[in-house]
């Protein structure tokens, strides 16, 4: 059957996946509705905008990061694993129930 008239399953999903980082990442400024009924030209450019916006964002954020600490564990687990290696009982007591 043509699809026509309509839009393509992958092209819709694209579309209101568009409009969703939009009203997501656009801490308030923009609602369903008035996103939706953007002008295509305009709904490009103000997403685009915003992954611009977002990219600036994390790049900045991961030079101010120090390079040295580039371990993914969180702090406690190496905190536990430091203890249990210099042999130190936890300062915490457990009850049985």
């Amino acid at each position: 059957m043509p699809t026509f008239f309509g839009l393509t399953s992958t092209y819709r999903a694209s579309v209101f996946s568009q409009i969703h980082e939009i009203v997501f990442n656009g801490q308030g400024g923009y609602d369903y509705n008035t996103v939706y009924n953007m002008p295509i030209w305009l709904r490009n450019f103000t997403y685009q905008k915003l992954v611009d916006e977002y990219e600036k964002r994390n790049e900045a954020k991961n030079k101010q990061q120090p390079q040295s600490n580039t371990s993914t564990t969180p702090p406690w687990v190496q905190d536990v694993a430091k203890a249990q290696a210099s042999g130190k009982k936890p300062s915490y007591t457990v009850k049985k129930s």
